[in-house]
């Protein structure tokens, strides 16, 4: 078999080149690739998959650097590049949620079977265990319906109102989705925009009463994001964050065998397989650009690479704003660039571990070191109250790091065999609120390890004895993972899924969608709608944008 990626460059002339070795980017790629397409990836690290990559950064074990969990990659590009086939496996959850309670040995655990998650609730309330189901039930209904928006490209009312007959004709096509997302959401649209509109800790005060479960339910409305539970919008995002499946199975975050990275090789043997040619250590200065039309790209060592077409899975940001020259853009469309929030919370901790932690509220069985239903779960440290998550929010605006920072943690090696040494474990450590300046001075090492610690107690207020387990770690802030992953900001949506930054306004409002206004360029990333998380969309529908423009090759 061929070699999967390679440093040397071959030919010079493609028809599309992809700047940036994603899995958005990936998806493009193989994409275009399938239809005929001479493809190139041009990646700046030494290894594709951008976010989402497995790297051995502790000898003998294997982290998920920085994506971690694996849900809202599209059935559709699952099917159309037969992933499975090149080597995509998931481990099913189930718990998939555990909180224990701080200072107590009770916990919340919920997971598929709708009994035990009745039996657990009903532990801090009666009336919620009741209402739980109906629930699930109602926000099911929710994603189903808007569904069609997920695989179809975002309303541009710019092309609509005022482009050119041809460019009109083609922007009434996602006015299709919109409909039929009406027609789905039919009595429930009230509902729908409420849950939009409104802060999270709204909707689930009407549907609860006790905190363990709001705040357990709430994580998904913050995580990634700087966001409380009371942040006005916070609602949508809990929304995105349930809007995964895999197998048929809705709403369930897997682990993927081999960590993330496994993802975006599947991905890239689909590219490869299809004629795509990826090339890793590639890093892009420039996207060259002529009287309005691109022409390829500069790369950092002087080589010039030729395409009709340039994908960038880049930040808008990145894309926009460093990789073209300044008077290539006009200044309306470069000051709304300018204002894209990509506001950051998340500090990734990643720890190798010797031995399972020990919860007080799941003791581990003596002698026994199998991992137990808890063990697989996200497990949320510090998430008993909606009050206790906001004071944490309140706190990074004013520039400090949290005093007890909300922690998601993840074990995957409790299912997955492949990570770690046996009887050993990896760890990931999805931890906010961090600010990306902090007041009291730059993220240098030491307090890079002040921070960590700091974590860690927390832990160990929940786990005794997690300290003495620790073999490794590797702790990377908001500026970390924009040096490492090229996220603006540390974002890992690639700009906040705020309002204001979602569908017809993503990644600007006078640019929402895929082509730009530069004959030839597109972008294929997380920036662009329906946003962020380990999707697959915005590389398919760039793909379909570019075969539909008929611009490449």
């Amino acid at each position: 078999m061929r070699r999967l990626y390679t440093t040397t460059l071959g030919v010079k002339a493609y028809d599309a080149i992809v700047v940036g070795g994603g899995h958005n980017g990936l998806v493009t790629a193989a994409y275009l690739a399938k239809a005929g397409k001479k493809v190139a990836v041009l990646e700046r690290r030494h290894v594709l998959g951008g976010a989402a990559v497995t790297e051995e950064i502790i000898p003998g074990y294997k982290f998920s650097r920085a994506s971690y969990l694996l849900s809202l990659l599209r059935p559709q590009i699952i099917k159309d590049l037969e992933l499975k086939k090149h080597g995509l496996k998931v481990y099913h959850r189930n718990p998939s949620s555990y909180t224990p309670i701080h200072g107590s040995q009770r916990s919340l655990t919920l997971g598929r079977d709708e009994i035990q998650n009745c039996k657990q609730i009903a532990q801090f309330s009666r009336k919620d265990a009741e209402a739980f189901l109906l629930y699930e039930g109602w926000m099911d209904r929710m994603v189903q319906s808007i569904e069609p928006l997920l695989d179809s490209a975002p309303v541009n009312l710019h092309k609509l109102t005022s482009g050119s007959l041809q460019a009109r004709m083609s922007a009434l096509k996602p006015l299709l989705s919109l409909t039929k997302t009406g027609f789905n959401l039919g009595k429930d649209i009230p509902a729908f925009l409420e849950l939009c509109l409104a802060p999270a800790s709204k909707i689930l005060e009407s549907w609860f009463e006790s905190e363990p479960l709001k705040s357990t339910l709430a994580t998904d409305a913050i995580i990634g994001e700087m966001f409380s539970p009371k942040s006005q919008g916070s609602g949508y995002v809990l929304l995105h964050h349930v809007m995964g499946e895999y197998d048929g199975r809705r709403n369930t975050w897997c682990y993927v065998e081999g960590g993330m990275g496994s993802v975006s090789m599947a991905i890239a043997k689909a590219a490869q397989l299809h004629g795509a040619e990826l090339y890793t250590e590639k890093p892009v200065q420039q996207i060259i650009v002529k009287n309005n039309v691109v022409e390829g790209v500069l790369l950092q060592d002087g080589t010039v690479v030729r395409a009709k077409t340039v994908l960038s899975n880049a930040t808008p940001k990145v894309t926009f704003l460093d990789l073209l020259s300044d008077t290539t853009l006009p200044d309306d469309f470069k000051e709304q660039l300018k204002a894209v929030d990509y506001n950051s919370p998340v500090t990734k901790i990643n720890v190798a571990l010797r031995g399972l932690p020990n919860f007080t509220s799941s003791p581990n069985t003596p002698g026994d070191p199998t991992p137990g239903p808890h063990h697989q779960c996200t497990i949320h440290l510090n998430c008993e109250d909606t009050e206790g998550i906001h004071k944490s929010y309140l706190e990074c605006l004013q520039g400090k790091v949290s005093s007890r920072p909300l922690i998601e943690m993840c074990m995957p090696s409790s299912l997955d065999p492949t990570l770690a040494p046996e009887g050993c474990h990896v760890l990931s450590l999805f931890t906010q609120y961090t600010p990306y300046q902090p007041a009291s001075g730059p993220w240098n090492d030491e307090n890079k390890e002040r921070y960590c610690q700091k974590v860690f107690d927390c832990i160990e207020e929940y786990a005794p004895g997690f300290k003495e387990l620790v073999v490794g770690k590797e702790v990377l802030t908001p500026p970390d993972l924009e040096r490492i992953f090229g996220l603006t900001g540390g974002s890992i949506f690639h700009g906040s899924m705020s309002l204001d930054q979602l569908y017809m306004f993503r990644p600007i409002p006078l640019n929402p969608g895929y082509a730009t206004p530069i004959k030839g360029l597109y972008l294929c990333g997380s920036g662009t709608h329906p946003g962020g998380g380990v999707m697959g969309s915005p590389g398919r529908l760039a793909a379909t944008a570019v075969l539909e423009d008929k611009n490449c090759g």
